[in-house]
């Protein structure tokens, strides 16, 4: 039993770039739509920012279209992932708790369940990188063959 665990264990342990990869495509369809309304609205998602007291509405408006759509871009490409999933994180722990967490937690009823989800997904890519099939594994391939620590 603990040899077909073991076998099973490592199997599964090969499907870690599959994950990164999925999670990956799942934040930037889930983060495609609201982009869109804002990079198309902005005014309006500013006023919308403001009667819900954010501090500097429309610059908080520009900041989270900007994390969104470079999100999007850089998600896709797997393009210092790390590094953009941050902002995209400031990005849902403001949505939870602004807009989501008084709904509860039901998706159904508008509530943080998937920016959670969202949130998860990418402190994961934080502490795990974009994985294999991505630009940064790409990139970090060539560094490491040639030498360079730049």
């Amino acid at each position: 039993m603990k040899t077909l665990y073991r076998k099973f264990v490592e199997g599964t342990e090969k499907l870690h770039d599959v994950q990164l990869l999925l999670f990956r495509v799942i934040l930037v369809i889930g983060f495609y739509g609201p982009a869109m309304m804002k990079v198309k609205n902005l005014e309006g998602v500013a006023e919308w920012f403001g009667s819900m007291s954010y501090p500097f509405p429309m610059v908080s408006a520009i900041l989270a279209m900007t994390t969104e759509v470079m999100g999007i871009v850089l998600l896709t490409l797997g393009l210092g992932t790390r590094v953009i999933a941050l902002p995209m994180m400031f990005v849902m722990v403001v949505a939870i708790f602004t807009t989501h967490i008084s709904n509860g937690f039901a998706a159904g009823d508008n509530g943080f369940e998937i920016p959670l989800y969202y949130l998860l997904m990418l402190f994961a890519l934080v502490v795990y990188g974009s994985g294999r099939y991505s630009l940064d594994h790409l990139l970090d391939r060539k560094r490491l063959s040639s030498g360079s620590d730049v």
